[in-house]
């Protein structure tokens, strides 16, 4: 399930890099609402939709992302852990749909979090190549498939962080979340990220009242 959200271009904060691109964070809020190029799905391997993130996506847009998503799963079967694909959006404010498997948490050893990391690398990845400009992501694998907020909210905005120095196209990405109290959790991991980081190549902004 997916709570409401209060407005699609609103944030709660953000953290700007020092070329212009940024990082936003916004929520209690509604993926299917977003108007950015593309919305990151939280799939499962079969691709044909499922609970939380996954079913409100096909739910919003309607028949043609799941008849694009067995359009995929017919030319290259089940979609691995870490990889993602795109689709239409559907009836979505949003232009696409980015489809991403997220890891199920055994423990969080290496292989969880890269793995946890590649989705929302290989999703930038995969938006620049389409030449978008921004894109939303939920909190992958944070919900049925166990991975502890307090865990995958650092290795998520390292990982995006990291893959957007890379690129020409995509200048915004928006972490869309279901609660405040993952909202925090996330402004927190951006917050450390930037006080990590001697040379001040971040600066972090939260929203006006």
């Amino acid at each position: 399930m997916i709570s409401p959200g209060t407005g699609v271009n609103e944030f709660t904060g953000r953290l700007l890099l020092d070329d212009g691109k940024s990082v936003e964070f916004h929520g209690p809020a509604d993926l299917t609402a977003e108007t950015t190029d593309a919305s990151v799905n939280a799939a499962n391997s079969s691709l044909l939709g499922g609970g939380g993130v996954d079913g409100a996506i096909h739910r919003a847009g309607g028949p043609a992302i799941l008849a694009e998503c067995k359009g995929i799963v017919a030319r290259i079967g089940h979609l691995k852990a870490g990889k993602a694909v795109i689709t239409t959006a559907g009836r979505m404010p949003a232009k696409h749909v980015i489809h991403t498997v997220g890891p199920v948490y055994r423990g969080g050893n290496y292989c969880e979090a890269e793995t946890l990391a590649s989705c929302h690398q290989e999703s930038i990845r995969l938006a620049e190549a389409h030449r978008l400009q921004s894109l939303a992501f939920p909190a992958i694998s944070t919900g049925a498939y166990g991975y502890p907020v307090s865990e995958a909210c650092s290795i998520a905005v390292t990982a995006v962080v990291d893959a957007l120095r890379a690129t020409t196209h995509v200048r915004k990405v928006r972490f869309v979340l279901f609660d405040v109290s993952t909202l925090r959790a996330y402004i927190r991991a951006a917050e450390k990220l930037r006080d990590q980081n001697a040379a001040s190549e971040y600066r972090f902004e939260r929203s006006s009242p």
